[in-house]
């Protein structure tokens, strides 16, 4: 079976916006297709913040496979181990928070790439990219290379002044800004819109320019300043959380509904 197309590169790479749908609570395998339902071409499945086990993350990434929806997921920063598992079955990408240095950077690559472009181990489960019916070992792992996405999060001043290190490793796909994060960081909490964030997301964005790599953009829920960050060329752009999605629908409804009671 040919290996199953990672939705989230795909449009990267046409240099399109690949939009995430959010996941910290919710865990059926409906929920793949109701994110591609509303619009989403990938699931940003938060092993971070989240309550999910490594099973619960597996068995939504499972069902995001043939849904057509990217199942990506967030891992703690040095839970790399746990990284490999979830893209052993299933995961087509990585987001690992808080990465300060290339050195990080290059460290995170090599556990996420099969020889000859980093250690990851083969253990024969990364045939679910392939419903399980894979080709030899040297096809399926250049394969498989080329379409899981890995990401860093650019969370700190440290970072944004190392981001043309970061953005130059090889076997980086995309930097991810994180925006709540960086805002506390440079002690400027929840003022996403400050300059200083500004000039953050442009120096991600030009050293993504200049290697060829993805910018993101995380944490930007409002109109306005989504709207400035996607215009300046964040295209791996999280468009929101499950809690948030219903929390606000619910919130719109049970507004009309009491008003018209």
């Amino acid at each position: 079976m040919p290996l199953i197309p990672n939705a989230a590169l795909a449009r990267l790479r046409a240099g399109k916006m690949a939009l995430g749908y959010g996941l910290h609570h919710m865990r059926t395998a409906a929920v793949p297709a109701l994110a591609r339902a509303a619009g989403y071409h990938w699931l940003f499945i938060d092993m971070e913040h989240g309550a999910f086990s490594i099973h619960e993350a597996s068995e939504l990434c499972l069902a995001a496979l043939p849904a057509g929806v990217a199942p990506i997921v967030r891992i703690c920063t040095d839970a790399l181990d746990e990284g490999t598992r979830v893209l052993d079955n299933g995961a087509q990408g990585i987001i690992v928070p808080h990465v300060d240095t290339a050195e990080q950077a290059r460290r995170i690559a090599n556990a996420f790439r099969f020889p000859p472009r980093g250690n990851r181990s083969w253990g024969g489960l990364a045939a679910a990219a392939y419903g399980f019916r894979a080709p030899e070992i040297a096809v399926a792992q250049s394969e498989i290379n080329r379409e899981v996405l890995v990401a860093v999060m650019i969370e700190t001043a440290q970072a944004v002044a190392n981001v043309n290190a970061i953005a130059a490793v090889p076997g980086i796909d995309c930097l991810l800004v994180g925006t709540a994060d960086l805002t506390a960081d440079l002690g400027i909490p929840g003022e996403i819109g400050h300059e200083r964030v500004a000039a953050a997301y442009r120096a991600v964005i030009e050293a993504c320019g200049r290697h060829a790599k993805f910018a993101g953009m995380h944490a930007v829920f409002d109109e306005t300043h989504a709207r400035t960050y996607v215009s300046m060329g964040a295209r791996f752009v999280l468009g929101g959380t499950d809690s948030m999605f219903l929390q606000q629908a619910a919130a719109a409804r049970a507004e009309f509904l009491n008003d018209i009671g």
